[in-house]
């Protein structure tokens, strides 16, 4: 990927952290069951708090999620939430940290059922990425009619910390929409 510092980016990169995710990362089209779960875990992480708070901690997460293994993290004892509610490294909200426990098992029977967590998101977006071509940031919505739709649907697979917001994050963060502003380098990179 070319990039240089004379690079237009969307609004929202405003440090060095935030420009290789930008860069790197945000709306690249993402087929990696335990990847979409780190995400689905750093997006319920993330309510009410910055993105960029969240990203700080990611390697902390990692860590202290079995690298987001969901079969590891479905087995979550008391003992073990107990041991992740005093640990500074991470977001220590117990519903959050309960609710990554419960979307772990929520998502092996998702797999179970579809033979992957990717086959099942990605049929919400017929299997391609949306491709938007919003000129400003006013014009990005925080929500759609398909995210609305994967937030009822997950819930009733019971899915935890997934309202429609948060799927929407969801769906920008791992390319099923291409959210980067017409003017930005990355739009035409990944259209």
């Amino acid at each position: 990927m070319k990039t240089s510092s004379t690079s237009k980016r969307c609004w929202w990169p405003t440090d060095e952290l935030y420009i290789r995710y930008h860069d790197t990362e945000w709306g690249v089209p993402l087929h990696d069951d335990c990847e979409l779960f780190e995400f689905l875990v750093l997006e319920g992480a993330q309510a009410g708090l910055s993105w960029h708070t969240v990203l700080k901690k990611r390697e902390n997460y990692r860590a202290a999620f079995d690298r987001f293994d969901p079969e590891k993290v479905a087995r979550y004892s008391a003992a073990r939430i107990r041991k992740l509610l005093r640990n500074a490294g991470i977001i220590r909200n117990r519903l959050k940290i309960h609710s990554a426990v419960q979307n772990a098992k929520a998502f092996l029977k998702v797999q179970e059922e579809f033979g992957s967590f990717d086959a099942y998101i990605w049929r919400f977006v017929d299997g391609k990425p949306i491709i938007n071509r919003w000129k400003t940031m006013k014009d990005v919505p925080p929500r759609t009619p398909v995210s609305d739709a994967l937030s009822r649907d997950l819930q009733q697979r019971g899915f935890k910390f997934v309202g429609s917001t948060i799927c929407y994050a969801h769906m920008q963060a791992t390319g099923m929409v291409n959210d980067h502003l017409t003017t930005c380098f990355r739009h035409k990179q990944l259209s």
